[in-house]
């Protein structure tokens, strides 16, 4: 372990001190969600999983702006269309030392007032957690066993423990349960399940 990671660390214990854990009501402050942040993955292999899913996300939050938060450095408007969405890219200069984002990057994703942060990430990022502790008013959902309290005050266990896809499916399919919406997905295993009936 560096001593970036190392002084990374010690930040977000200090952040971790600070949290704030805000309850909040199921389903009514899911449906009243307008501004959502999607946290996306590092890897390109989990970015291609996730942008099969971004027409879900739109399903089950219709009334919403969503942007999407790029890790830093990573360039995804490639990957990426931009048809109904806001691409967040942190450049290196928004960074600090560490590789935590900077106050002013941080005032910034708070001056946008987001209800919800939905953070796909599957491996640990500093990055990400900092990001979420720092817009502690928002319903922040995650997959279970990953970061927990304070980060997630909503955490969607699945029983899939390495499939991307299925854990990236049965998050999105607990979320639509929860808001009494059926999701793309549903409809499309209710199809494939009246196909082999």
């Amino acid at each position: 372990m560096g001593i970036k990671h190392w002084v990374a660390n010690v930040q977000m214990v200090r952040l971790k001190r600070k949290a704030e854990l805000v309850s909040f009501n199921i389903p009514s402050d899911l449906l009243r969600t307008r501004h959502i942040l999607v946290c996306l993955p590092g890897g390109l292999r989990e970015l291609t999983l996730v942008k099969q899913f971004l027409p879900t996300i739109t399903t089950l939050f219709r009334q919403s702006d969503i942007m999407l938060l790029a890790m830093p450095g990573i360039q995804v408007t490639d990957i990426y269309p931009r048809k109904g969405f806001q691409i967040i890219t942190p450049s290196m200069d928004q960074l600090g030392w560490s590789g935590l984002p900077k106050r002013t990057f941080l005032s910034n994703l708070q001056s946008y007032n987001f209800d919800m942060v939905l953070d796909m990430n599957l491996e640990e990022s500093l990055f990400t957690a900092s990001v979420l502790l720092s817009i502690p008013k928002a319903i922040r959902v995650g997959r279970g066993n990953h970061l927990g309290k304070p980060f997630y005050n909503l955490e969607i266990k699945t029983k899939y423990l390495r499939d991307e896809r299925n854990i990236y499916r049965s998050m999105l399919e607990t979320l639509g349960n929860l808001m009494n919406r059926r999701t793309a997905l549903t409809e499309i295993d209710s199809a494939e399940e009246a196909q082999e009936a």
